[in-house]
């Protein structure tokens, strides 16, 4: 079988396509994530694959259960979703959708990861350093390791910057035993 997020891709790029065009990529954005979350939820990821519940049940329970969360397009994908056996890569959908809105929107997420707290003039240097660099908007999620002996691991999407002593030590130990 192929793997979930190969499953996810042509339904985040239809809904991405969809939402779009309607110019509703926040309230697909919502949706996804509710479909996401109740899919995770274990109560009602025991109920996907049930003997004694056919697709057309689950996506009625599970659309009972998302009643606040989703409009006539959201539960017609949710329904998709149950048909077609693809519940388990509803995160992977909406992952994937968030990754086409950023796209559109010109803006990537951010982790910093800092050995100690940055104070929030450093925060604002790096935030536009960043954004200077990779040339859009940026939404920074900071974090701290203090594994990280000193300094900081950005990332951002596939692009890692990694300028902590350990990165620098693990760096220094594979020239050495090569």
């Amino acid at each position: 079988m192929a793997d979930l997020s190969t499953l996810a891709r042509p339904y985040a790029k239809a809904v991405f396509e969809l939402a779009h065009d309607s110019g509703q990529l926040k309230e697909w954005s919502a949706q996804l994530a509710a479909i996401a979350q109740a899919v995770a939820d274990p109560q009602l990821a025991r109920l996907i694959g049930h003997p004694a519940l056919d697709k057309h049940e689950l996506a009625d329970v599970l659309g009972a259960a998302l009643k606040q969360s989703l409009n006539d397009a959201g539960r017609s994908l949710l329904r998709l979703l149950a048909d077609n056996g693809r519940l388990k890569a509803a995160g992977f959908v909406a992952e994937q959708f968030e990754a086409l809105r950023a796209e559109a929107e010109s803006r990537v997420n951010v982790e910093i990861t800092s050995a100690a707290p940055v104070a929030q003039g450093q925060q604002d240097a790096l935030a536009g350093a960043i954004k200077k660099r990779l040339r859009r908007d940026v939404d920074i999620e900071w974090k701290t390791d203090e594994a990280l002996v000193a300094g900081a691991v950005i990332r951002a999407g596939d692009l890692v910057i990694d300028g902590s002593v350990r990165g620098e030590l693990e760096r220094m130990a594979t020239a050495l035993t090569r």
